[in-house]
């Protein structure tokens, strides 16, 4: 059983060890540091916007918001040895039920153009391509769904 919660203030370097591990290896692709690798995972731990897996041991994250009719799945990350085990479905699953539950339509999200391996995994969940554009320097593809 995969076990979901809130983030806490004692999460907050595990957090960050994540996102650093699970986007290290897109630096060269990108030109630079990820975006996830960047965040203030202290003030999204306290502004509750993040979820962590894994129990005694966190193995993934996902960083969320709600904006009106929107939940917006911001940064999704998972332990790299932990890859593979469906921690990050599971994650994402989280974030659109708690969409739902909020009266949420729509969950969105965007994905770095380079990261290959993410432009076929967010089709399989049911997202769909919306725009792309360059948005803080970043080359950035958007996705939607719709919470039935």
């Amino acid at each position: 059983m995969v076990t979901i919660r809130r983030g806490e203030a004692r999460d907050v370097a595990a957090v960050q060890a994540i996102a650093t591990r699970a986007f290290g290896g897109h630096v060269a692709a990108i030109g630079r540091r990820p975006a996830p690798m960047e965040a203030d995972y202290a003030v999204l731990v306290a502004l509750g916007e993040v979820l962590v897996v894994g129990s005694p041991r966190i193995e993934g994250l996902a960083v969320r918001r709600f904006d009106g009719g929107r939940v917006l799945v911001e940064i999704v990350a998972v332990e790299p040895d932990a890859a593979g085990q469906g921690l990050g479905r599971a994650l994402v699953a989280r974030c659109e039920d708690e969409g739902r539950q909020r009266g949420c339509t729509v969950a969105a999200l965007y994905t770095n153009a380079k990261m290959e391996a993410n432009l076929r995994i967010w089709p399989r969940l049911g997202y769909v391509e919306v725009a792309r554009r360059v948005e803080d320097g970043f080359d950035r593809v958007f996705y939607e769904k719709r919470l039935e």
